[in-house]
């Protein structure tokens, strides 16, 4: 299969694709998304086999506005509210779904994610597209989301039949999950953080236990690893001590920093690249670094997020591409 990448200018013949239930690779402001019509089971199934993703693994669907997400879940008045103050963005409400969705889709529960995201080329592709588009993100399973149609491509070339470029993803992790069934409880952070949910869901809390059924993606299994060792550090020391530990070693070390200590790695002599200076520079550029050095380094060092907002949903992604690996 030859993989046909491109703007805007292709969003005709990608959903004349969906709908003869291809799948597709598209942007959105979060991360690159794997795209098939919701509502056609052989298609979804098809997502699975581009990403070696297990099927007991949701996919979110994707729709341009409220009136789509009506169709394919039961939207409460509850979720009408945070609809309207959150979306488009990067927010997934989980909430009961209508029987048009394949439990293909939602991995066997009764539960949809339902999300409305706010790039202009995702929403042109999902109205060009005339049904919810079921989507994970658009990469290998376990790896590192892509962030940019280049990492699509390196994955999905000759896997899927096209990808959509947007440019680079401006939030740069994946939605954040909240589900609306029950108890109102963040399943997944991401861009849409705790603390600004709290004014309109005063009890929200975070998810926390062990997961025998994952109600989202990125619950259960392993995510967001780069192909070579990555540990988070919490101070410059630990860094530098393991840094000059793997060299000694003749491993190839790069550090991933925040701006404030890039001057001490300068002084150091060391590799490093810069992260950027608040938590959303860093979180829109923490995936795309980690896929640029996996391919030129033995291992990578990444500097602990702190916490609070959307430092706790990097601190989230971030453990999980290191394994729980950690040096202080």
């Amino acid at each position: 299969m030859d993989t046909i990448l491109g703007g805007a200018e292709i969003i005709p013949e990608c959903a004349r694709l969906i709908q003869s239930g291809e799948v597709v690779g598209f942007p959105t402001e979060t991360v690159y998304g794997l795209g098939a019509d919701a509502l056609n089971e052989e298609a979804v199934k098809k997502i699975y086999v581009a990403k070696g993703r297990p099927s007991d693994n949701p996919l979110i669907v994707h729709v341009p506005n409220v009136e789509e997400a009506r169709k394919a879940a039961v939207v409460t008045p509850l979720a009408e509210k945070l609809f309207s103050v959150f979306s488009p963005g990067p927010i997934t409400l989980v909430l009961p779904k209508k029987d048009c969705i394949p439990y293909t889709v939602t991995a066997g529960l009764d539960t949809v994610g339902i999300r409305i995201p706010s790039h202009p080329i995702a929403r042109e592709f999902l109205t060009a597209c005339k049904t919810p588009i079921a989507a994970p993100s658009a990469n290998l399973s376990k790896r590192v989301s892509p962030t940019t149609a280049e990492a699509v491509f390196d994955d999905m070339n000759g896997r899927v039949p096209a990808i959509i470029d947007g440019g680079p993803c401006s939030v740069g992790i994946e939605s954040t999950v909240l589900s609306l069934v029950g108890d109102p409880t963040i399943l997944r952070p991401g861009g849409i953080t705790e603390e600004m949910l709290r004014p309109y869901l005063p009890t929200v809390k975070l998810f926390s236990g062990k997961v025998k059924i994952a109600p989202a993606p990125g619950m259960k299994y392993k995510h967001y690893a780069p192909i070579v060792p990555c540990i988070l550090f919490g101070s410059v020391r630990g860094a530098e001590k393991e840094y000059l530990e793997r060299t000694k070693k003749g491993e190839k070390a790069v550090i991933l920093s925040r701006k404030k200590n890039v001057p001490y790695w300068e002084e150091k002599g060391f590799l490093y690249m810069n992260a950027g200076e608040t938590g959303e520079e860093f979180a829109s550029n923490i995936f795309r670094l980690l896929r640029y050095c996996e391919k030129l380094f033995d291992v990578i060092l990444v500097e602990k997020p702190g916490l609070g907002g959307i430092e706790n949903s990097l601190m989230d992604r971030l453990s999980k591409s290191c394994g729980g690996k950690e040096v202080e």
